[in-house]
């Protein structure tokens, strides 16, 4: 089945690496990022892959509007969306004794981390509900799972995204929406560029998720997890 599949967060990382293996296998992208500008020049360019093939559009997960507008224009381009793939999110390491100036980076992971994604597939919900094969697939964190450390900012908004990720798989079921969490732990991205405890080339692969992602569009409806917890380091 070919896809119409809306993106977040695909101008680096794991959702570039998502979005590059999507369009590989045929699918439709509408891409939604900050900065369109940052993927001219690539395969992720309409001008180089084919307006039929790839949108871009301007999304910022702090506006709400302009999640409705990426999602209208989609509509007006291709027609349909039956896919959504949510990759956009900040990190920071606010803790649970933060200091006063840095309430704000809670707001913000909040913001970004939650209510993003949360109104993304709202906006998106109906039109992909009418194709009875519907998915939605959050980029979530092993952070959603666990505590490690004291990250608590990023963490509670980690746990407060699981939670969301579970009622809206009730509230797609009927509908023929099938949703998945996928958490990994570290990935080799920007992210995961101060760690020193676990080499780079030992972390779970961009590509390694986006192979994930992959199947779960291919799957049937019968077929979809939930809930995929990655490790590239024993968790106990």
């Amino acid at each position: 089945m070919i896809r119409t599949i809306l993106i977040s967060g695909a101008n680096r990382g794991i959702g570039r690496s998502i979005a590059e293996r999507a369009l590989k296998e045929g699918h439709r992208l509408s891409i939604g990022v900050r900065n369109p500008k940052d993927l001219k020049g690539s395969n992720l360019d309409p001008k180089i892959s084919g307006a039929d093939k790839v949108l871009l559009n301007y999304y910022d997960a702090n506006d709400i509007n302009s999640a409705t507008e990426w999602v209208n224009s989609t509509l007006k381009h291709f027609r349909n969306i039956d896919s959504l793939i949510n990759c956009a999110g900040i990190f920071n390491r606010t803790s649970f004794l933060f200091d006063e100036q840095d309430r704000s980076s809670i707001d913000d992971l909040w913001k970004v981390n939650v209510m993003g994604p949360w109104q993304l597939t709202r906006e998106a919900w109906y039109p992909i509900s009418k194709s009875g094969q519907g998915r939605v697939i959050f980029l979530v964190s092993m952070s959603g799972k666990r505590s490690k450390g004291k990250l608590a900012g990023y963490t509670t908004s980690k746990f407060a995204l699981m939670g969301l990720c579970q009622t809206i798989r009730n509230e797609g079921w009927d509908k023929g929406i099938r949703v998945t969490a996928i958490c990994p732990s570290w990935v080799n991205t920007d992210m995961a560029s101060g760690i020193s405890t676990l080499p780079k080339e030992e972390m779970t692969q961009p590509e390694d998720i986006a192979s994930i992602s992959s199947e779960l569009l291919r799957l049937p409806n019968s077929c979809i997890p939930f809930e995929l917890k990655i490790n590239c380091n024993l968790e106990t």
